[in-house]
């Protein structure tokens, strides 16, 4: 993800939009919760913010793989098991 010409450090950035995304909160709710931190920022440039990136967020996380199947051996925990209700 490319920040390069804003203002804001990539860390701010995301830590804006992942409050938008991840809690559904309106941009005035992120601006309050981004002005308690020490950081000043319009609620029009979190949503420009939110335009801008949540696609390549979202793309950058369909590309990452998804956990790695498991092998081919397991353990189970527990060794009580019931079979036809005996």
């Amino acid at each position: 993800m490319n920040t390069k010409g804003h203002y804001y450090p990539k860390a701010i950035i995301l830590q804006a939009v992942y409050f938008k995304l991840r809690f559904t909160l309106s941009d005035r709710d992120v601006e309050e919760i981004m002005k308690m931190r020490g950081i000043q920022v319009d609620h029009v440039t979190i949503q420009r913010w939110v335009f801008k990136f949540t696609p390549m967020i979202e793309s950058q996380m369909k590309m990452k793989k998804r956990k790695s199947r498991a092998g081919v051996r397991w353990r189970m925990n527990e060794t009580y098991i019931k079979v036809k209700g005996i």
